[in-house]
């Protein structure tokens, strides 16, 4: 299954009406940094973050307001991390979509406005400046 079929197929199971369902795709797999030669290969031909990339795309094409990444960059390296992070940060503050990050790592809490910790069996909230 190519990116763009992944991204058409997640549209067609949530009954997402687009008057045009494969421009619409196209544009969210640009969006998250796909160029169309890119939408038309095989996700399993795609490098990590490009699979990261193709799964924040079809999460977007349901047009969802929560948008829930856990170890979203896990498996990436530092420079796809950064642009996968600083892609939620635009979701969040640019399209008003709530973004939810589980991470184990520390830099990637840096970057919320918000962060939840687990400590001691207890919740921590700790509200980051990020101005």
């Amino acid at each position: 299954m190519t990116a763009l079929q992944n991204v058409l197929t997640a549209m067609e199971i949530t009954g997402v009406k687009v008057q045009n369902k494969k421009a619409r795709a196209l544009e969210l797999l640009e969006k998250v940094g796909l160029t169309e030669v890119e939408a038309k290969r095989n996700v399993l031909q795609l490098s990590g973050g490009q699979q990261q990339r193709v799964a924040i795309a079809r999460a977007l094409s349901c047009n969802v307001d929560l948008l829930i990444a856990d170890e979203p960059t896990g498996n990436l390296d530092g420079e796809t991390a950064k642009e996968i992070i600083e892609l939620f940060q635009e979701l969040a503050h640019q399209e008003n979509k709530c973004v939810i990050v589980v991470t184990h790592s520390q830099e990637v809490a840096k970057k919320s406005d918000r962060a939840v910790y687990l400590s001691k069996k207890k919740l921590v909230v700790n509200e980051i400046n990020n101005s």
